[in-house]
């Protein structure tokens, strides 16, 4: 898998120093998956992030830190939910397996959208209320055009589109915001299955297209 399309350090920074929302975050992890290149520059921000750490000057606790610390220990562990196996995802084409990064998540099955377009909510159980998405697209056929009013988000996960800036193949990363007007097409080779995180909504130009977007909440 060749790589062309990448966060910026700006993003990478923000996924390392944790301030990225749930979504955006677990789209950003599954670049990474895939990613060694992206994998190491966080390794980097994360290590020049510990020596600016080492050289702030100490801080004063504060009366109750020690109290609070020792309760802390003493209370009892919270409950972590159990990794989902891969098979709480929906079917994937032979030979494909899902990210690791999503094992945590469960999701509907395949919906239909339109002619060769379906389309699956994840649920991220850290945040259920995560505006998160698979899209699983047949060769030749696109999303309607349209705009953002916030950013999208998107990891592909097989296949290539090609939106009119640039052809985004398997291990690609792009974010798109209200700047942005395209119409994503699946190019030759097979179907396109994308991961997409929304903040805000998708401003598509056709009426039909923003109803049928509005009732599966993108």
């Amino acid at each position: 898998m060749t790589i062309h399309h990448h966060p910026g350090d700006d993003l990478l920074l923000a996924f390392a120093a944790g301030t990225l929302a749930a979504g955006p975050s677990l789209v950003m992890a599954t670049h990474l998956e895939a990613c060694a290149q992206c994998r190491a520059r966080v390794g980097l921000l994360e290590c020049a992030g510990g020596v600016l750490l080492d050289q702030l000057e100490p801080g004063l606790l504060s009366p109750q830190a020690l109290a609070n610390t020792l309760a802390a220990i003493d209370a009892p562990p919270r409950k972590v939910p159990a990794r989902r196996p891969a098979s709480s995802l929906p079917a994937l084409p032979a030979g494909m397996a899902w990210p690791r990064a999503l094992e945590a998540c469960s999701a509907t099955g395949w919906r239909f959208l339109a002619p060769g377009m379906r389309w699956s909510r994840l649920r991220l159980p850290s945040d259920p209320g995560a505006r998160l998405f698979l899209l699983r697209i047949a060769e030749g056929r696109g999303l309607p055009v349209h705009s953002h009013s916030g950013s999208e988000w998107t990891q592909i996960l097989h296949g290539a589109f090609d939106d009119g800036r640039e052809v985004f193949g398997a291990g690609d990363f792009d974010v798109a915001d209200g700047s942005v007007h395209h119409q994503p097409t699946v190019q030759g080779g097979g179907e396109c299955i994308c991961l997409a995180a929304v903040e805000g909504s998708m401003r598509f130009d056709s009426p039909i297209a923003r109803a049928m977007a509005g009732l599966i909440g993108m």
